[in-house]
């Protein structure tokens, strides 16, 4: 696959991908390790355009995070020292979250800053 222009097709994605895939451990400055990197700004860019991924809101974020790790309502709870009933109030958007609890989830749970603070 020669890089001449922008990829505008599912099918030139596709074969990118796979053009891509085929130098993939080439080393930088060499000849393949350029067509990776153009590579890579062409597939980052189409996949911008057409792949966009929405940020999880606080309340999503906490939903997936708790499913990951097998988190009940009632576990969280314990593992926090809260009632169920203020975890269930929070996860229904019936109480905020506080400024303690947004704490919690990002450095205990690992759930990023900036979506808990969106």
């Amino acid at each position: 696959m020669e890089i001449s222009r922008p990829i505008k097709t599912e099918e030139e994605y596709n074969k990118a991908l796979k053009e891509m895939e085929s130098v993939f451990h080439s080393a930088k400055d060499t000849p393949d390790g350029d067509k990776l990197e153009l590579l890579a700004l062409l597939i980052g860019d189409y996949e911008s355009k057409h792949y966009q991924i929405r940020q999880l809101s606080p309340i999503e974020a906490l939903k997936a995070e708790m499913e990951e790790q097998g988190l009940t309502q009632s576990g969280l709870a314990e593992r926090f020292g809260m009632s169920k009933g203020a975890i269930s109030e929070i996860i229904n958007g019936k109480k905020q979250m506080s400024v303690r609890f947004m704490k919690f989830l990002h450095k205990d749970l690992g759930i990023p800053a900036e979506i808990l603070l969106a």
